[in-house]
């Protein structure tokens, strides 16, 4: 009896420990920010601060009734974009940040949920500008995420992001090769990106 009781409360100090990892790892630590507040733009389109990275509050739809996504979860954010700014409209308006890209697709492809091009990373076609990004989930968030190119060099992009999560930054660089006449972005989450042609 006493061995079960240590082993029970051995196990209880594991889950609080990873109740705790958990929260730390999904808690932006932004000191008076308030959520739903601007924190930075990309060709008018605002970017806002979301606090946990599952926060939730409410679904942004247009005047007309399309889905824009979770408000102001990173699928929002680059919908929103791919809205305002390159008037786009997806088929398919629902979806987690990596159902954006179809595995199944070849490189320079069409993405008909999407109805835009995708590309694979690494792949034949150099990233743009204006390009949706997309990451793989991971065991800590098995969601995925998404974001926008907002510069590319010879040698790197940048992205813009909505709820970025414990780095709390809106932009991002990653740097960018070609090898053996293919792209790559330097981050091993990064699938692919789509691009409206």
């Amino acid at each position: 009896m006493k061995t079960f009781r240590i082993l029970f409360f051995l196990f209880a100090l594991l889950l609080l420990g990873v109740a705790g990892l958990l929260a730390v790892n999904h808690t932006v630590v932004s000191p008076g920010r308030e959520v739903g507040q601007q924190v930075d733009q990309l060709n008018g389109v605002a970017v806002y601060y979301n606090g946990r990275v599952g926060n939730v509050t409410g679904r942004n739809t247009t005047a007309d009734g399309y889905n824009l996504g979770l408000k102001y979860q990173c699928v929002e954010f680059v919908k929103r974009y791919y809205y305002e700014h390159l008037d786009h409209r997806m088929p398919d308006s629902y979806g987690h940040a990596r159902d954006f890209f179809d595995p199944s697709l070849a490189d320079g492809s069409h993405n008909a949920r999407r109805n835009l091009t995708q590309y694979t990373n690494p792949g034949q076609h150099k990233p743009r500008v204006d390009d949706l990004l997309v990451f793989a989930g991971t065991l800590f968030n098995k969601y995925g995420h998404v974001a926008i190119v907002s510069r590319v060099a010879d040698d790197e992009i940048e992205i813009i992001q909505q709820n970025p999560g414990p780095q709390g930054s809106s932009r991002a660089t990653f740097a960018l090769r070609q090898q053996k006449g293919k792209w790559s972005i330097a981050n091993d989450r990064i699938v692919g990106w789509l691009r409206k042609e």
